[in-house]
């Protein structure tokens, strides 16, 4: 299979980067409609809507993420809409009836990133308990699998410690069932996507740190009889020079905002101490890593095309199935990526024997 590509929806305001540097990204739902055509003719796959509730590290505007994919379904042709959701928030027989209504509105272009939680102020004040580490990725896991058996049940019955259906039905059926997307670094989280996810997203890391993630989860879903797919975070920065790149992530770094990057820091510190690791997903980040808050600088797409393109491969070969890009100015770099990068990783697959056609389902 081809390496795929998905990019971030900037449906929160404030962009990909905790940075007060001036941005072309908006937010908007006319905003977020363009850049969804835009990646479709710039040949991104997927498009990754975040969920978030409650203001954090300067997103003070934010666009529910299934409603927005929805909209997006009407005015889309082939990307695929991954919308985020926060088990805890949502009763999973719900998010499933929405999530075949936006895979029957796009024509089985539906998917899900179940999101465990790190952020405990949009628990409190929705007035929702906020569980301990490991509670959440259970309940997460029973999310999903009610998700499962929604899609592909007549009736579906399920009895769990968090959720209860007794012969619930669903009409009609998603076009084909939504994959499952998830993230996290604990141990909870891996063993959750063994089990029951189809795609593990990592944050930005080294070859090294990606290949050693993918090692273990392959062998833990083989040991669950099951594949898994991988993606991996990063932060695009494509110029004409090495340089050039390099001073608009100086730049980026310069301009960020201490305030809103430590008030994440100690967001995902206390959730990463939550966990019977005592650390999470971002343990390892310095303050630099935490202005693109996924680790998206550490994955190295920062260079000319030809370098991003190289270093792409580098990912490809080591078993990343796709790459989840955020950018600087989403105006532009969207279609200059398609323009100047994605042909270049195409040539580069072929010569590689690395691409094959990609099915139309069971993506």
């Amino acid at each position: 299979m081809a390496l795929q590509f998905a990019y971030w929806v900037p449906n929160v305001s404030g962009g990909l980067v905790i940075s007060n540097i001036p941005q072309k990204t908006g937010w908007s739902f006319e905003d977020n409609a363009r850049y969804a055509k835009m990646a479709e003719e710039a040949g991104f796959d997927f498009a990754l809507l975040q969920t978030r509730f409650v203001a954090s590290y300067g997103a003070d505007n934010q666009l529910e993420a299934i409603t927005l994919a929805s909209a997006l379904a009407a005015v889309t042709s082939r990307i695929k809409l991954i919308a985020a959701v926060l088990p805890g928030l949502w009763h999973p027989g719900t998010v499933a009836k929405m999530l075949a209504t936006i895979d029957q509105i796009s024509h089985g272009r539906a998917a899900v990133n179940v999101v465990s939680g790190w952020f405990k102020g949009e628990f409190h004040h929705y007035g929702e308990p906020w569980l301990d580490h490991d509670e959440r990725y259970r309940r997460s896991e029973e999310f999903i699998r009610v998700l499962k058996q929604m899609w592909t049940e007549d009736e579906a019955s399920f009895r769990g410690d968090f959720y209860r259906l007794n012969g619930a039905p669903m009409k009609p059926k998603p076009v084909q069932a939504p994959p499952v997307f998830q993230g996290g670094n604990s141990a909870a989280a891996r063993q959750m996507a063994a089990r029951v996810s189809d795609w593990y997203f990592m944050n930005g890391n080294t070859i090294g740190g990606f290949k050693a993630q993918i090692d273990e989860l392959k062998a833990a879903a083989a040991a669950n009889n099951r594949e898994l797919k991988f993606g991996a975070n990063a932060f695009v920065i494509v110029r004409d020079t090495e340089e050039e790149a390099r001073q608009v992530l100086r730049d980026i770094i310069a301009y960020a905002n201490p305030e809103a990057v430590e008030g994440f820091r100690s967001q995902v510190s206390f959730a990463g101490k939550a966990s019977p690791e005592r650390e999470g997903m971002w343990a390892n980040s310095d303050f630099t890593d935490l202005v693109q808050y996924n680790d998206g600088f550490k994955t190295g797409l920062i260079g000319t095309a030809e370098q991003v393109a190289d270093r792409i491969i580098a990912l490809r070969k080591i078993g990343i199935d796709l790459i989840l890009i955020g950018f600087l100015h989403y105006e532009e770099d969207i279609t200059a990526f398609g323009e100047k990068v994605i042909p270049l990783v195409r040539e580069k697959e072929a010569a590689l024997g690395l691409s094959a056609v990609q099915p139309q389902v069971n993506w």
